[in-house]
């Protein structure tokens, strides 16, 4: 499999809990429609810990594809900011877009005996 991670920080002035309400709820039916190609989409919230500084993302979204084609395809767009006008007007409800990262991964695994 091919992986895509996407590093997301949350609107400024919006809560965590209404960060990730409003992503599951409304951001993540509407994405959807778009996963032709996506085999696995999984969201990875942080954890915010009193005490500790706030992390540069509030949640790790991963991507998991088939092929390298289709990767490839969605980093271009990404890369074009070249997305669906909903997806994009949606995302300026819920993202400090101009904060967003993403890059393709390579996983290694090892095993613990």
């Amino acid at each position: 499999m091919h992986r895509l991670l996407l590093f997301l920080k949350r609107k400024p002035g919006m809560s965590a809990d209404a960060f990730r309400a409003y992503y599951e709820e409304q951001h993540v039916p509407l994405c959807m429609k778009y996963m032709a190609g996506v085999e696995r989409y999984v969201r990875r919230y942080v954890e915010h810990r009193p005490g500790l500084p706030e992390l540069d993302f509030d949640v790790i979204t991963e991507l998991w594809f088939r092929d390298r084609a289709t990767l490839d395809i969605v980093i271009d767009t990404l890369s074009r900011d070249a997305m669906p006008a909903d997806v994009i007007a949606d995302e300026e409800n819920v993202f400090d877009r101009a904060r967003s990262r993403f890059c393709a991964v390579t996983e290694c695994e090892t095993e613990i005996a």
